[in-house]
């Protein structure tokens, strides 16, 4: 990552339920508690990045989706806590409709690429929040991001679903974006209890050294109410664990993504 460009991060995991949007508003909400200037993306049709900072759009709303298809000439961006320099472009479940709505446009896969210089002008940082699949909103995410980062859950098919991932980013890189990277695996829903956890946790760091984050996320009760409550962890409870776990790895994502030794898949 180059000081003074913008570093678009996209958040990738087919498998659900593994903290991927949680990680997403949690990350995107630490950065900018910072002080970085962050850009948060929903291209996710369940739309839960968005509920998560208390945003709810109509379905003729403008969103992720009327921007992606050039339908709006500026980014619907809106920013959901004052004063925090965090600014999300929200969508909406009728982004479902994608596949069948793109389905005859040409270079497909560039369509958020071609839109994201009127993205980067905003801010430091992109995050983007994919859906849990492989399909083409995800692979719009790929195609237009610098990295992606990989949450796992600390459970027993964790391992499974990140070979297809990494062999998904593999693909990605031949065909569409030489210069994808794998910024990082970041564990989820830890239970230090729980020696499942543990293990899952060895065994990902045994067969991808260089890419295991050293911040991990706990399982947290706080964590898991402060969405419907329409807030990040951090302005929910900032003294509890989630909000700590996640306050480090964005200290530790802007240590790892400034060095060059992550050269992207080997």
């Amino acid at each position: 990552m180059d000081k003074g460009r913008t570093y678009t991060l996209a958040i990738a995991n087919q498998k659900g339920g593994v903290g991927k949007t949680t990680t997403a508003v949690n990350l995107a909400t630490s950065l900018a508690y910072m002080g970085h200037k962050v850009l948060l993306v929903d291209c996710d049709p369940q739309s839960n990045a968005s509920s998560g900072l208390g945003v709810r759009l109509s379905p003729d709303d403008p969103s992720f989706m009327s921007f992606i298809l050039d339908q709006a000439t500026f980014p619907p961006l809106q920013q959901p806590i004052k004063d925090l320099p965090l600014w999300l472009l929200p969508s909406h479940p009728s982004l479902a409709s994608i596949e069948w709505t793109a389905g005859e446009i040409d270079e497909r896969e560039f369509l958020l690429a071609k839109r994201m210089q009127l993205l980067r002008k905003y801010c430091s940082f992109v995050i983007i929040d994919c859906p849990p699949s492989l399909g083409m909103l995800t692979v719009n995410a790929l195609v237009s991001a610098d990295a992606v980062l990989i949450p796992i859950q600390c459970e027993y098919y964790a391992l499974e679903g990140l070979s297809l991932l990494i062999n998904t980013v593999k693909k990605i890189r031949l065909r569409w974006n030489p210069s994808l990277k794998i910024n990082g695996i970041v564990f989820t829903m830890f239970d230090r209890r729980n020696n499942l956890s543990h293990q899952v946790v060895n065994e990902i760091k045994k067969h991808f050294p260089f890419y295991a984050y050293k911040s991990i996320i706990p399982r947290n009760v706080r964590l898991s109410e402060a969405p419907s409550h329409g807030l990040p962890v951090l302005f929910y409870d900032r003294h509890c664990p989630g909000a700590k776990a996640y306050l480090a790895l964005a200290e530790e994502f802007l240590r790892e993504s400034f060095k060059l030794s992550r050269s992207g898949v080997k």
